[in-house]
């Protein structure tokens, strides 16, 4: 049997030994960070309310095509061979801030005939996390709340022990799409907010299935120093736990308070390179035609050498494939294909095999159809895509 180094999570020392999952001998030289992934964007959300989106054709064709896909039931994107979802979520401290949408008062006042779903929120649900995409307009979930959306997950995870790390991008959502006022205003999260959600994520998987970001510093001051220098744990190490991500920076300094470089911490916040907090970060814009959030639109190349050079130096990147549904309807695949060139660990689409786009039926996966993949930009010579698909 093999042997491997495993995480005190009290000491956030790699002391300890323990045996990895049985059958993966061919784990043990490769890195979390040495493959890449396929996964979903907004993986929750089911098909918009079609008055809805008759509302939005009305008010703004270009959101009203961005917000024209759907995800089906999250196992049975997982079944298909996705190792990474991502989840909206809401603070609702009352239980009761996003169960009566605006949307359905909005679309009558247009002359249209609200559908009677427009929400899966209720004021039922208590004031646990709640799952959805856009206030008052976009809010119906195939898993609500989070507490739901996390069991379901891990009901998967538990019927598949040998998974390979399987990544939660968990996006909070704490603006509205136009600041006019007439949106709901989302409740804003605090450090006291993010240590609920910690508490639930631990409450749900246990901290042994979840790999945190104590595990990956080990005895180093910062996560930055422990990526660049030692590297991401060896998939022998992260097959059947899951890694919780944050998509906005916009939660790091709060998040960090009390937590230097995410001491303590569950999540991976989308750190800044070099920052102590970085391990994790994100490339989603920068795309030509994609750029937003105050990124600077660059040509496809660019973008491909600034990923490559994030994985080069040991970061965990995530980016896009497509989004807004452009690529889809215009069937251009060199979005995409930048994306698997680059080296981005995580591929994240709205498009996966099973869920093909209904315009010249877009989608994205790796040849063959593998679940995951050997990295183009840092795998090791004994990495055999064959071995490490799970």
């Amino acid at each position: 049997m093999k042997t491997v180094f495993c995480a005190l999570p009290a000491l956030g020392m790699v002391l300890a030994l323990c045996a990895p999952h049985t059958g993966f001998a061919a784990d043990e030289p490769v890195k979390m960070n040495q493959i890449q992934v396929i996964g979903t964007h907004n993986s929750y959300r089911r098909s918009i309310a079609p008055s809805t989106l008759a509302w939005l054709e009305s008010q703004s064709p270009q959101m009203a095509q961005a917000l024209d896909y759907r995800h089906g039931p999250l196992p049975a994107q997982l079944d298909g061979g996705m190792r990474q979802l991502e989840i909206d979520i809401y603070a609702d401290s009352t239980g009761r801030h996003y169960a009566n949408p605006r949307g359905a008062e909005w679309q009558k006042k247009a002359g249209l005939t609200p559908d009677k779903d427009q929400s899966d929120v209720t004021d039922t649900q208590g004031t646990d996390f709640k799952v959805m995409h856009i206030v008052d307009i976009d809010q119906r979930s195939s898993c609500e709340p989070l507490r739901n959306c996390l069991a379901i997950i891990k009901t998967w995870s538990d019927a598949h022990p040998n998974h390979l790390p399987l990544y939660i991008d968990i996006e909070t959502k704490q603006d509205v799409p136009l600041k006019n006022g007439a949106f709901t205003k989302p409740e804003q999260f605090t450090p006291a907010t993010y240590d609920r959600l910690d508490a639930e994520l631990l409450s749900v998987f246990g901290r042994e299935r979840i790999l945190t970001p104590d595990d990956v510093r080990g005895p180093y001051k910062t996560l930055n120093e422990a990526i660049r220098t030692r590297g991401w744990p060896t998939l022998a190490y992260g097959r059947g736990k899951v890694v919780f991500t944050f998509d906005r920076p916009h939660d790091t300094a709060r998040y960090l308070v009390g937590h230097p470089a995410l001491r303590g911490r569950v999540v991976f916040t989308n750190g800044r390179p070099g920052d102590p907090d970085a391990a994790y970060t994100e490339a989603n814009e920068g795309f030509v035609g994609q750029a937003g959030n105050g990124s600077a639109e660059v040509d496809n190349a660019t973008a491909l050498q600034q990923i490559q050079d994030l994985v080069e130096k040991g970061y965990l990147v995530r980016t896009r494939s497509d989004a807004n549904t452009v690529e889809a309807r215009q069937n251009d695949t060199t979005r995409r294909d930048v994306a698997f060139q680059s080296g981005a660990q995580i591929i994240s689409t709205d498009y996966p095999s099973f869920e093909p786009a209904p315009w010249h039926n877009f989608t994205v996966s790796f040849p063959g159809g593998a679940i995951a993949r050997c990295n183009p930009v840092n795998a090791p010579a004994s990495c055999s895509t064959a071995d490490i698909s799970e």
